[in-house]
């Protein structure tokens, strides 16, 4: 339990206390819960043969037990950053993890499509739980500038990797056991961490939070979910005005949300975090890094499979190798920072390596495995620059009282992003790809890729492989074009971060939030 006298003492003083060996072992617990939510976005990949065969969802609950989780964790990012803020941090974190692991448990041994759907739902609300609270709690522990800026970049390298590991346990779990084993693997990492967080992390919460506002709650999730089904649709199945309407009425609940938030005296977002130098700013750009981000990913994983033919679990083992860069990323760019190098121009740079790992994925053919990795790579490691960088700068400007409320923004702004990326340059490549595709082709193979892979496959002879050459080389042209697309505003958003970032002074920002009072007895 930590003293909050000393918390104010040392405040007042102006020299934040420097975190111990308590706070760093904290922090690797912190790392599990982490690490477990950035697994499961993925962990369905390979399990979806084995639960077809065992459950027989139909072709929309499929849909669904890959969707729910996402939508249900992007809905509630804001209510639950919020909720931290008012109840504790470490409370609502160890319920997350609570609820987490009694839904893995259920979605390991659901006995129909409809149970795996509904846990899949409650992961959700408990990865909800679990994301701003952890980076909310790495903001209060290390009040440290230089030693907060290392452990945001150790938060943002976890999250990268375990969005990457989750597909390859996923393989490997399925093959050695059953498809419920890759939610189980969540229980010992959730065990551990219910018995050392009340140890080792002290509770945070806003000392004078106000009344919570429960009709935020649904407009929030108005405003997110709507916006984001629309647009991960548009690139699986082309524009419809339905998806427009969605985004559209998506749009109408934000704007009566901001309304609300502006208007009332306990708003659940409080506007007065966007007047924080900074952090606006870091909003919007990390939210063109995550566009940029999942906007690659939309192309890659269907390049290695159904370009070069790999199998699904030699894709996800290839996967990993652009990891290798992503863990000097965060390092470095902390270290540059620290050294004096201005934040601004960190964080374009960043924007310019992802650029430039845009043009090597504009550089490839239709066998150029080699290329498509260092592409991925280099943007990946770019985006993990400019993250954890923007995320160090959000919450440094923030109030540390209302560090939940700044920590959900950020991640309500990276699914908008990442959903967003996929819209976009998937629409992008997908109409390079239809209007490539010869016209005398099926119109199931001009459709995706995908379709002309399935048809190729049943079209015996020469034709049959005519038709893959022609869909492969069309859906390589899209991902040119896409990706020369995503370089402009990857570059176009490193002129932005040079303008806006460059005066901001983190240094003084830092001084001014940890001047006020954040800790409270737990």
């Amino acid at each position: 339990m930590t003293n909050p006298k000393h918390d104010t003492d040392s405040a007042a003083t102006g020299s934040p206390e420097r975190a111990g060996r308590k706070e760093w072992t904290a922090l690797g617990v912190l790392m599990l819960p982490l690490m477990l939510v950035s697994m499961d976005v993925s962990v369905l990949y390979f399990a979806v043969p084995a639960i077809d065969a065992d459950l027989a969802p139909s072709a929309t609950q499929q849909l669904w037990i890959f969707d729910i989780y996402a939508f249900v964790l992007a809905g509630l990012l804001m209510t639950m950053g919020s909720l931290g803020d008012r109840i504790g941090r470490r409370k609502l974190l160890l319920f997350g993890a609570t609820a987490f692991g009694a839904a893995s448990l259920t979605a390991a041994y659901a006995q129909s499509a409809e149970m795996l759907i509904a846990s899949r739902a409650l992961l959700g609300i408990g990865g909800a739980t679990l994301m701003p609270s952890t980076m909310a709690l790495v903001r209060n522990m290390f009040k440290d500038a230089g030693q907060r800026a290392k452990a945001i970049g150790i938060w943002s390298g976890v999250m990268v990797a375990g969005i990457a590991l989750g597909s390859v346990m996923s393989g490997i779990l399925v093959e050695h056991f059953w498809w419920g084993s890759v939610f189980l693997v969540n229980l010992p990492a959730m065990v551990l961490l219910l018995a050392l967080a009340p140890l080792l992390i002290p509770e945070f919460k806003d000392p004078a939070p106000g009344r919570f506002d429960l009709l935020s709650v649904p407009l929030s999730m108005a405003a997110v979910l709507p916006v984001v089904w629309g647009l991960k649709e548009i690139p699986a199945e082309g524009f419809k005005l339905s998806y427009a309407a969605s985004i559209a009425v998506g749009l109408l609940f934000a704007a009566l949300f901001i309304h609300r938030q502006r208007t009332i005296a306990s708003p659940l977002i409080s506007p007065d975090l966007f007047r924080s130098r900074g952090f606006g700013s870091a909003i919007t750009l990390n939210l063109i890094s995550a566009l940029g981000m999942m906007g690659s990913a939309f192309f890659t994983t269907q390049y290695l499979q159904s370009v070069l033919g790999k199998s699904a679990m030699e894709a996800a083992l290839w996967a990993l190798l652009p990891s290798v860069l992503i863990g000097f990323a965060a390092p470095v760019a902390t270290v540059l920072v620290q050294r004096g190098v201005n934040r601004a121009y960190v964080v374009a740079t960043g924007f310019a390596i992802s650029a430039c790992g845009y043009g090597l994925l504009a550089l490839a053919g239709t066998s150029s495995l080699w290329t498509v990795l260092a592409g991925a790579g280099v943007l990946a490691s770019g985006a993990v620059i400019i993250g954890s960088q923007l995320t160090d700068l959000a919450l440094g400007a923030a109030p540390a009282a209302k560090a939940g409320a700044a920590s959900s923004l950020l991640e309500t702004g990276t699914e908008f992003g990442g959903a967003l990326g996929m819209a976009v340059l998937g629409s992008i490549g997908t109409a390079v790809y239809r209007a490539e595709m010869p016209s005398s082709a099926p119109a199931e193979a001009r459709e995706t890729l995908g379709g002309a892979v399935a048809l190729a496959g049943q079209t015996p002879g020469r034709a049959g492989e005519a038709l893959l050459g022609a869909a492969r080389e069309a859906f390589t042209s899209g991902m040119h074009v896409a990706a020369l697309a995503g370089g402009v505003l990857l570059l176009a958003a490193a002129v932005l971060a040079g303008v806006t970032l460059r005066k901001v002074s983190v240094a003084a920002s830092s001084e001014r939030v940890e001047a006020e009072p954040e800790k409270v007895p737990a």
